[in-house]
This record gives C-alpha cells, structure tokens and sequence, in this order.
C-alpha cells in the first residue's frame, strides 16, 4: 500500500513537468533533488564500508553537472563534463591531502568521491539534457517513453518474480531475483513500448520502438544489480527509506540511471538532434 500511495503522489509532478511544455523547470527541479539525494545515499552507503567520501566537491560537481546539462550543445557539453571531473578529482585529492590522510586513505576517498558523481550526477543529468535540450514535442515523447517502458519492466519484474520467481538470477547480488521476474519484466518493457508507439510515440517505428525497449530492459536489470551490489556491501537491505514502500532514491533510479545515456544518444543518433 505504501508503495502505491507513493507513487500517487509523486507520478502526478513528474508526469505535469514532461507533458506541460513551459513546466522544464519543475522537470529539472525534480531530476536534481533526485540526484542530490541520491548522491548523498551513495556517500551514506560508502561511509558503511569504512569509506570516507568528500561530499563537498561532490555536491558542488553533481550541482555543476546539472547546471552545464541545461545547454544544448552536445560536444561543448562533453568538454565540460570531462574539465569538471578532472577539476573534482583534483580539489578532493588535495583536500584528504591536507586532512592528513595517508596514501590509501587518499586514494579510496577520491574515489568514492568520484564514483558517487559519475553514477549519480552525470548518468542522470542525459535526462535534463533531454528535457532542456530537445524540441519539446520530442523531449515529451521520448521521456514519456523512458518512463513507461522502465516502470513497466519493473512491475512485470516485481509482480512475475513474486508469483512464479523459482530460479535465482543472482543470488549472491540479490537473492530476491529471478530469472522468471526478468522474463516478466522484458515482456512489460516489450508491451509497454507497443502501447507507446501506437499511443503517442508513431515517430518511433516498432522495428526501432521494441530493440530500444528490450535493451533498456536488460541495462535496467544491469543497474539494479549494480544497486543491490552496493547495498549487499554495505550490508543495507535499501539504500535510504526516504520513499515509503521503496526504500531510498537510488532504490528507484538504479535501473533509470544507466538507461539515460541510452535514451539520449539515441535520440541524438535516429532523430539527428
């Protein structure tokens, strides 16, 4: 019940800041509290294995990702991207420099630091590069896409794994897994994509519409995996409990995060934008 309530609540704004053309702002305002609470998740669940992250310069690189993300211009995007974490890795080497940290010290809490950026901040800022950056008919569609194929796969994952989940997909990752629930979530993802292409989405045609959706099925099934590889080190059962019935933010963006680079180039790629 707490999980649906949750979605209830929040799939109202989320949907209002895709379809409402003049409403990108409240999609970016959504996207970065995302990521910011994420990111801190990420440092939480990195403190639990001795890890000590510096979540200053993570914060202000996560804020910087997001801010450079809002301009169109892919190559002059990818510059900045690439100086900003070349600026992060240096500013936090030489603050657990001056915190007197020894060598490994050093080493494990830039990349904590770093790593908590890269999956967080930049895989999840291709969605504000969407919103932002695309023509808005497009940008809506493609979005609308996204969300419900992946939301759709994990359902059918969900729901299929509760019902006939015998066979373990990775039972030393998430012993919660199976193989019948990844089955269930391919198929939602494959139905959700024909839904979208005969509901709103004719640009796309399905000879594109359902590869696009089974791999993002599968890289969603990779990111959960990457997620509950976190946590099972970390030995949490999620990474937060901020959403009630979901856990934490990146209990919820795991499969979404890798997927947003997907989208993008894609849409850059077929749609020439």
């Amino acid at each position: 019940m707490k999980r649906i309530l949750t979605a209830v609540i929040v799939l109202p704004f989320l949907i209002a800041s895709i379809l409402i053309s003049w409403l990108w702002w409240l999609f970016v305002a959504l996207a970065a509290a995302s990521m910011v609470l994420a990111l801190w998740e990420f440092y939480l669940l990195a403190k639990r294995v001795q890890l000590k992250p510096d979540p200053v310069p993570g914060f202000v690189a996560g804020a910087a990702l997001i801010t450079i993300s809002l301009n169109n211009q892919l190559w002059l995007n990818f510059l900045l991207f690439l100086l900003v974490i070349i600026v992060l890795v240096i500013v936090t080497m030489i603050r657990v420099t001056f915190k007197g940290a020894p060598f490994d010290k050093m080493i494990a809490s830039t990349g904590a630091t770093v790593l908590g950026v890269l999956y967080v901040a930049l895989l999840g800022t291709h969605l504000v590069m969407i919103r932002a950056g695309l023509q808005p008919q497009l940008a809506a569609h493609l979005l609308s896409f996204f969300f419900l194929v992946l939301m759709g796969s994990d359902a059918g994952a969900y729901y299929t794994g509760r019902a006939l989940g015998k066979h373990k997909l990775a039972p030393s990752i998430s012993p919660g897994k199976t193989w019948e629930g990844a089955v269930g979530g391919v198929v939602a993802a494959l139905a959700m994509a024909t839904l979208a292409h005969f509901w709103f989405f004719r640009e796309l045609p399905l000879k594109w519409t359902l590869p696009l959706a089974f791999t993002m099925s599968i890289v969603g099934i990779f990111g959960d995996l990457v997620e509950s590889a976190l946590k099972r080190s970390a030995s949490a059962k999620d990474a937060a409990n901020i959403l009630p019935g979901h856990g934490g933010l990146l209990d919820r963006l795991d499969s979404l995060l890798f997927n947003a680079p997907l989208l993008y180039y894609f849409a850059v790629i077929y749609f020439n934008v």
